[in-house]
Parts: structure tokens; sequence; C-alpha cells
């Protein structure tokens, strides 16, 4: 018998339910894959979602997200909390998670019950890496785990639409490197709730903390002043406090009515999100398969259409977006 003939949608969602490592893992499987028996499964267990807290952690490649993740799972368990790890690799080719450079740091929690660790690559899937993401967190949150951790690789637009499915997010910067500094300058301080400066003892590290402090200064009036934490991810210093600036955050959310709020948001964000990748590519293939669309394209790129004339047409005939009453001015 197949692996595909185990799971129906309703046995599926059962063990979903039941935080059945299997069946979260094969639901995982489905959401990538964009099988349909996935959206009747998130479709099926989304009122059960809500409860579990999401943490988004992101910054720049090579800083020690996975590895300070791993000791934050650490921390967390010491508190009987269950946790699910989503970390999200739009250049990873494998389904089954790239445990390469410091993600085999996650592994010494691969055999806990009450974790559930997931290495998502795009693989190319129509919607692209929110719809993924979203997709897998809601089963997660379904499953019943307390904290969800959601990794990204890097800060590009894709990035950042995953991140914003997050209640708080943590930027992991490393100090004594011009990436990070870029990505300060480059406004990504709009973005975090919570930073820390993994290698705690690296000679450069007292003068990363007052360079951010110094531009945190700059934005005078946001009600949170995220708070900067040292950290040593590899001995789990200044991990404890990390998570409590963390929980703080979400009291603080929770204190001002802004967590609900957020959420609210954050969903609306997701399925916009979704809704444009799936646009775009409909648009794209669209436009490849329809030699009068492709002659707009080569119109425009001979200068003989502006490029403005030929969206209208190309979303008009794509979309059916026209209302009859625009002048023809071809």
């Amino acid at each position: 018998m197949s692996r595909r003939r185990d799971w129906t949608g309703e046995t599926l969602a059962a063990g979903v339910r039941a935080g059945d490592r299997r069946a979260l893992a094969r639901a995982i499987t489905l959401v990538e894959n964009g099988d349909p028996l996935a959206y009747e499964l998130v479709r099926d267990v989304y009122p059960e979602t809500g409860s579990a807290y999401v943490v988004g952690v992101t910054g720049p490649p090579g800083v020690g997200k996975s590895s300070l993740i791993a000791a934050l799972v650490r921390q967390i368990r010491t508190e009987d909390k269950s946790v699910g790890v989503i970390s999200v690799d739009p250049s990873s080719p494998f389904t089954q998670g790239a445990l390469l450079g410091d993600r085999i740091r996650l592994s010494e929690h691969f055999l806990d019950p009450d974790v559930f660790i997931r290495s998502m690559g795009t693989r190319g899937h129509l919607g692209g890496l929110a719809e993924a993401t979203l997709q897998a967190l809601l089963v997660l949150d379904a499953a019943g785990k307390d904290v969800i951790f959601v990794e990204t690789v890097g800060t590009g637009q894709s990035e950042v639409e995953v991140i914003g499915i997050a209640d708080t997010v943590l930027l992991v910067l490393m100090p004594g490197s011009g990436d990070s500094i870029q990505a300060l300058k480059a406004g990504i301080m709009e973005i975090p709730d919570v930073i820390a400066i993994n290698k705690k003892d690296h000679p450069a590290a007292k003068t990363m903390l007052n360079e951010v402090r110094s531009i945190l200064t700059l934005d005078k009036d946001r009600p949170w002043r995220p708070p900067i934490v040292l950290t040593e991810a590899m001995t789990d210093e200044g991990v404890a406090k990390l998570w409590e600036k963390v929980e703080e955050h979400r009291a603080h959310l929770q204190e001002d009515g802004s967590l609900e709020e957020r959420r609210r948001r954050n969903l609306a964000g997701g399925v916009f999100a979704v809704a444009s990748a799936r646009a775009k590519t409909h648009l794209q293939t669209a436009v490849e398969g329809d030699p009068e669309l492709r002659r707009l394209l080569d119109e425009v790129q001979q200068r003989e259409l502006d490029p403005l004339t030929a969206v209208r047409e190309i979303m008009d005939k794509v979309f059916k977006l026209g209302d009859g009453n625009r002048p023809n001015t071809r």
C-alpha cells in the first residue's frame, strides 16, 4: 500500500489535531506540494487555530539563527511547552529539510515528541513561500503547539512576507558582520520587536550593541522599544533573558489590546500575499500562452507601445477588468 493511501482527509485531520508526528509530516508535505488534500485539511482544522504564539526569526545569513532557535527551544521545553519550528529556505530543493550548516544544531530536538521541526524550500509551488509557510503554520497551530518559530534565511521581499505572519519578530545580528549593519541601514529595523546580537564574546559585540541602540533612538514614536540582548547560542548565555524579552513583548501586546489587532492584520496580509503570488503566476502563464499578449510585450520592447497601456490591456484581458467605458487609445 502506498503512503498516500495511509491517510484520508478525515484521518489526517484527526492525526493533526492529536499532534501525531507522522500526520504533521504528511500534512506539511501535502502543503508544500500544493495537494488538494492540503486545502481540505487546513479548511477543516482552521477553526482550531489561533492558540499558538508565533515568533518570526530573521536576519542575514550565517548569524546563527538556527543555533539560537535550538537554544530557545531548550529554554521553552524547561517550561513544559510544546514547540514547532519552520525553517524557510527559498533556495532549498529538498522536501525533508536542508539540515545544512548550523541547521544541524536543531537535530538535538528531533527525538523530542513535543518538538516538531520542518525545513521548507519554495520548490516552485503555486503560491510561493508565503502560501506554504502560512499553511504549515496553521497545521502546527491546529496540532496544539504552544510556540511556533518561523525562521527565514534572509531579508528579501518573500522573507518579509513570511515574517509578517509572526506575533513577535526577533532579529538576529552578529558582530563584525557588514551584512548586519547593511540590514540596519536598509530599514529592516522597522521590522523587529526584539533584537539578539549573537556571539556576545566577539570583540565587536559591545560596539554593535551601541550602534544598534543609536539607530533605535531615531524611532521615537514607537510605543514598544525593541530590547537588545547579547547572546551566545552555543553556550546558552543570554538565551533565558532573550526569551524573557520575547515574553515581555507578548505581555505588552496583550496589555494594550494590540495582539488581536496584529493577528487580524497579519492574517489579512497573508491572504493578500498569497493572492498576489497566485495572480502573478496566473498572469505570467496567461501571457506566455497568448500570442496577442506576447505581441504587446514585443511592442513595448520595440518602443511602439508605452508600458502602462500594455499593462492595462493585459490586465483587461487576463482579469476581465475592462468596464467598456475607457477610451480606445489604439
